[in-house]
């Protein structure tokens, strides 16, 4: 496996796969920002699957997307055994870019979806969509990957994305992998580390409400009033979690539905003790 630090040998190596295959061969791309978990193995495995031997992985703690009161300093960086799992699930090169390769000095072009972006995650946290929106169509630019994986966890995000490559007519197919768990329930996050013990058993309530709402709606429920006050109860047993977003939304847009109806997004982030986390499913 190969160590790219630069976008011109990112995108040397994605136009060299198609060169050197004799044939139109799909490039993958899984986008991350390190500390690699569980998670991030399935979308890397998916992708090997996909395209074998032609899966970049890039690892960028990416500052736009981070408010300045926000944890980019002490975001979790594991390259070294980011790495090793990368190359274990089937990576071909990871690009790890310097700050100053993604964003040269006087840089001022960005991507701010409007309208998506101050929904969910964006309005709770001011730029962040901007943030993501943009490193990640820098990614797809430099990569031009037939093909980027992305994980369900992150739905909003997902949205705001699908949106950039309609926008923009960038020829890379979206595909999202399902959310993986721990045993208990606990979606897997870079930032379930920062959880104590204790910290760690409250966080279960988030995944406590989601099986309450599949379980709701399962029952026949569709009023997205209905089902979301079930939500609301399983929180109100963990007072210590403090709720910042409780939604159901269609999922193409994030607005908020009366009505429970296939595909839409129940979507939660709350926080537990100082670490915020968010979690979802998609209704039957």
């Amino acid at each position: 496996m190969k160590i790219i630090r630069t976008v011109a040998e990112l995108r040397q190596w994605s136009r060299s796969q198609r060169r050197g295959s004799g044939s139109d061969l799909p490039v993958a791309l899984v986008p991350s920002m390190g500390a690699l978990h569980a998670g991030h193995a399935s979308l890397i495995r998916a992708a090997a699957a996909a395209c074998p031997g032609r899966v970049a992985v890039s690892i960028f703690v990416n500052p736009t997307q981070f408010g300045p009161n926000e944890d980019y300093a002490r975001y979790p960086r594991t390259f070294d055994a980011d790495c090793a799992l990368a190359e274990r699930e089937g990576a071909t090169v990871i690009f790890a870019p310097a700050v100053e390769e993604m964003y040269p000095a006087g840089a001022a072009t960005f991507v701010d979806v409007e309208g998506l972006s101050n929904r969910l995650d964006g309005k709770s946290r001011p730029g962040h969509f901007r943030g993501v929106a943009t490193v990640v169509a820098k990614l797809l630019i430099a990569a031009e990957p037939d093909i980027a994986f992305f994980g369900q966890k992150d739905a909003a995000q997902v949205a705001v994305l699908g949106r950039v490559v309609a926008d923009l007519r960038l020829a890379t197919k979206l595909v999202v992998c399902s959310i993986v768990r721990e045993a208990d329930g606990l979606a897997l996050s870079s930032r379930n580390a920062y959880l104590s013990s204790e910290e760690r058993q409250r966080a279960l309530v988030l995944s406590r409400a989601i099986r309450r709402v599949e379980a709701v709606v399962s029952g026949g429920e569709r009023k997205a009033d209905a089902v979301l006050a079930a939500a609301q109860a399983v929180f109100a047993e963990e007072p210590e979690v403090r709720m910042d977003y409780m939604e159901m939304v269609d999922w193409e847009t994030l607005l908020p539905v009366a009505s429970a109806a296939p595909g839409s997004l129940f979507a939660v982030a709350a926080w537990v003790g100082n670490t915020r986390l968010i979690d979802n499913t998609i209704i039957a």
